[in-house]
This record gives C-alpha cells, sequence and structure tokens, in this order.
C-alpha cells in the first residue's frame, strides 16, 4: 500500500500497489497535505494484535492490520540547507503524515516492524528471507530507530524556525553518527565523531582520505584547530598544530616556502602534528613533508607524484579537502559542563585594520602586515595567548598560561630555542595586558610593535613603557579569548 509518487514507482517496477486512496475511500487533498492521515490507516497500525476488542474493531470496520511500515521522510534538512530557497518551498518539506506513522508503528513495535531509514533495508531483508518475519528484538530496535529519526527530524525543524533568534529558549542539538573513534583522547576513553544535523557542512563532509591509518579523537581536534587559522588567510599558506595550538603558521608566495618557514617556526612540537595547506602539494615538497612525521596533512588537492611520496609513511593520513566555505553566522560554540551546555556565538570576527588604533608610535606597512597576521594567529592560540612574528611566519607562541608574562616569557624561549632573531619582530596578545611587565618583557627582547586589545585601567602604563622603548603599539578594542 502507497501512496503518491512512491505508488507511482512501484508500478513502474511491476509491483502490485494498493494506493491509499483507494484503502481510505476518500482522495488526496491539500496538494498531497493530506492522505494517510485516516483511521483506516493508523488503526491498521496501532491494533494490538493479542487484545480482542481491537482486533474486533477492525473486523467491525473491515480494516487489515499493517505488518510492517516503512517510511522515507520529506528531506527537510537537504532542501533547508539549500541556498535560495523560498520560506514557502522549505515549509512544504514539513512531513506531517511521515512521522505520525512512524512513531504509531514504532508504539505497536510488539506487532508492527518499522523501517525508517534505507540504511535499514538490507538487515530487514535478509531476516524476513531467512525467518518469515522480525523478531522482538529486531522490532524493538527498528522502534528505537524510528523515535531517533523523528525526534532528528523534529529538531532540525524546530532549530529553522529558531534560527532567527541568537539564543532560543529551547536549543535541541540533533547530532548524526558519522563514524566510530579507536579511541578519545587516551585509550581507555570510547570515543565517535558526530555531525549536527542541518548543518550545511561539517568537519569531514568534504574531505577525502587518501592514505594512511584511520582518523583518531585527537586527529579531529587538531584539525579543526588548524582548519580554523587557515581559514584566516587567502595567500599561500601552512598551518602546523599540536595539541589544538598553532605551533608554526606562515604565509609566502608559494605554499613551499610557506610549509618551510612554517616548519622552521617550531620543529621540535611540530613533531607528530597536524598540518594544513592552502595550496595543492607537488611532488618537490610532498617529499619533504614525508621526511618529517606529520600525523595529518590536508591539502586542497596532490599533483602527479606527490601522493606516491607521501605514501612512503604508511602511517601518514593522507586528506583532501575538496572544498572550503565559511561558516554561517547562526554557528554556535558549545562547551559541556555537569548538566549541560554553555553556548555562545562562534568567534569568526576579526576587527579590520580601520576600526584599530595606533596608542605608541608610528607603524610600517611591513609591520602592519606582521601585526595582522599575529593578531589573526593569536586568536586561535590557548589563552593566555601571545604569538611572535617576523615577516609573515610566527617564531613564538605562548599557549594556555595561567600568567599573560608567563606565556610571554614562553614564546620568548621559544624563538630563541630554534634561533629567530627577535629584533623586529612583533608580539600579539588575545586580551590586554594588565600591567607593563609583560610588554617590558618582550620589548627587552628586541620586539618592535605590539598588538593587543586594550582596556586595562593601567593602559597609560603600558602605552608610556612601549613609547619609552621608541617602539609602537596598536589597540584592537577586541578581545579574542580561547579557554
Amino acid at each position: 500500500m502507497s501512496s503518491g509518487g512512491t505508488a507511482t514507482y512501484l508500478e513502474e517496477q511491476r509491483l502490485d500497489v494498493t494506493r491509499v486512496e483507494d484503502l481510505t475511500q476518500a482522495p488526496e487533498m491539500l496538494g498531497g497535505r493530506v492522505k494517510t492521515l485516516h483511521p483506516r490507516i493508523h488503526a491498521g497500525i496501532l491494533a494490538r494484535r493479542d487484545l480482542a476488542d481491537d482486533i474486533a474493531t477492525l473486523a467491525e470496520h473491515e480494516i487489515e492490520p499493517f505488518d510492517l511500515v516503512c517510511v522515507n521522510l520529506y528531506p527537510f534538512a537537504k532542501v533547508a540547507g539549500e541556498r535560495g530557497r523560498t520560506e514557502a518551498e522549505i515549509v512544504e518539506m514539513i512531513d506531517v503524515g511521515g512521522p505520525s506513522m512512524l512513531r504509531a508503528a514504532a508504539k505497536n513495535f510488539a506487532h508492527v516492524a518499522v523501517v525508517s531509514s534505507a540504511m535499514q533495508y538490507d538487515d530487514v531483508l535478509a531476516e524476513l528471507r531467512v525467518d518469515g518475519e522480525l523478531s522482538h528484538e529486531t522490532r524493538r530496535r527498528l522502534a528505537k530507530e524510528a523515535f531517533e529519526t523523528t525526534a532528528v527530524y523534529e529538531a532540525t525543524i524546530a532549530n529553522w524556525f529558531g534560527d532567527t533568534q541568537r539564543f532560543p529558549d529551547q536549543l535541541t542539538i540533533a547530532l548524526r553518527k558519522v563514524t566510530d573513534l579507536s579511541y578519545g583522547e587516551n585509550p581507555h576513553q570510547a570515543a565517535a565523531y558526530y555531525r549536527e544535523v542541518g548543518a550545511r557542512r561539517h568537519l569531514l563532509s568534504q574531505v577525502e582520505q587518501l592514505g594512511g591509518k584511520e582518523l583518531s579523537y585527537n586527529n579531529l581536534v587538531d584539525l579543526e584547530g588548524a582548519r580554523r587559522v587557515l581559514r584566516e588567510f587567502a595567500l599561500p599558506a601552512a598551518v602546523i598544530v599540536k595539541h589544538a595550538n598553532p605551533c608554526g603558521v606562515a604565509v609566502a608566495g608559494t605554499i613551499e616556502d610557506a610549509w618551510d618557514r612554517a616548519l622552521e617556526s617550531d620543529p621540535v612540537s611540530a613533531f607528530g602534528c597536524v598540518a594544513l595547506l592552502k595550496r595543492p602539494v607537488g611532488e618537490e615538497l610532498a617529499s619533504r613533508i614525508a621526511a618529517h612525521f606529520v600525523e595529518v596533512l590536508m591539502a586542497p588537492a596532490y599533483e602527479e607524484g606527490a601522493l606516491e611520496a607521501l605514501r612512503t609513511k604508511k602511517a601518514l593520513r593522507i586528506l583532501s579537502d575538496r572544498e572550503r566555505r565559511a561558516e554561517t553566522p547562526a554557528e554556535r560554540d558549545y562547551k559541556r559542563v555537569l548538566g549541560g551546555l554553555l553556548v555562545q556565538e562562534r568567534d569568526s570576527d576579526i576587527a579590520d585594520r580601520e576600526e584599530m588604533q595606533v596608542v605608541a608610535g608610528e607603524i610600517t606597512e611591513l609591520q602592519w602586515g606582521d601585526l595582522l597576521f599575529a593578531w589573526r594567529v593569536c586568536k586561535h592560540v590557548a589563552s593566555n595567548a601571545i604569538v611572535l612574528a617576523r615577516d609573515l611566519q610566527t617564531i613564538g607562541v605562548g599557549a594556555g598560561q595561567m600568567s599573560r608574562v608567563d606565556a610571554v616569557r614562553i614564546a620568548i624561549a621559544k624563538a630563541r630555542e630554534h634561533g629567530h632573531s627577535l629584533d623586529g619582530a612583533v608580539v600579539a596578545s588575545d586580551a590586554f595586558f594588565p600591567f607593563a611587565d609583560g610588554p617590558g618583557i618582550a620589548l627587552d627582547a628586541g620586539v618592535a610593535a605590539i598588538i593587543q586589545p586594550g582596556g586595562s585601567r593601567r593602559d597609560a602604563e603600558v602605552v608610556a613603557a612601549v613609547d619609552d622603548a621608541g617602539a609602537a603599539m596598536v589597540f584592537t578594542g577586541r578581545r579574542h579569548f580561547r579557554h
């Protein structure tokens, strides 16, 4: 028994089909909006076969019970995610009868099998062919999956309606498992990767794995961190991430130079890293990358011979990112806390140069380039965050410190450890310097310009210290904590 286009398709396959309107003796109404919402349908689904009154009611009204209900819901999430769709077109993709039949069949799983996904077809058919029926355990599992399907479907619709609100009173996050992971942050923790239903893309939606081991939980965390940094740049850029923090970032005229300079930033921390490149990888660059221990490499494409060079490293996970889009304005970040979630807008914005204020000294165009580069990288470093840069290359990063002064000291120590000159370098701080001690340490090391949000009660002391050192400083007016 079927309706509409599905019935027509089944008839084209030369299958015997009873149309819904023949069973209900009522035509489809309102352009197909009303067809299965009828007692002859729902009584046949909900009747309890072990209850005499239910069986008598079916007999009285000459209704035959249904043993299996198979529904594919209207593709609401797909249509709602397509650009250019009107509100009326999206609303028409809200299925009413389908979820009603799925819920009815799932409620009556003791007697009815409910099939809610094409991914279930093979298993259901295999069991029917062998046993002639579906076991109680199978019907119960299918019922659970049907309620999951309708729950996700309703949540996706509710979130679409609430998309105009920054933080709606009721926030339901619908997630669908993409894959199990070998383990979590540590081997004793089980883990899986889920995607948010209705999102236009997710971390792996446009990613093709071309070689290497399966991606791990930690790989995906670092991949997301590197992806966010790489989005900041349009020129050839290389981003190297370790433990979710950028340890080497560089922009250059060629992707080969960008890789070399990103690796030179901190080659020790880059051991076992995740690396993302903004341009295709050629054979020569692939050989250089293969000479270093890289856990994950992602680039838009790989030229002839590059993959062969990279595949000599059997464990190297080689990814191709086929398409890169910016996040939508409605994207939120979530952080789990006891019994709930902290929810905030994603920190996808960054101040333009025109919005910034030079509060000390004068800044050359070359310094502006380094300051803006360092500021964009600093935004993605765990707080307290300090980034030293010169010539569009990070030369020292201090991440995740309880004291901003300690973050400055670590960044300087990193730079010196790897032979980077600090003379003429710039420093970026994700939040204001509360005292002049942090900038003073950087200035004594040779830093020529500082970029920071400003806003401390002691801003005047900090500005005076920079002026006295003959250096320059910019206030952005915007903080970028990342906890």
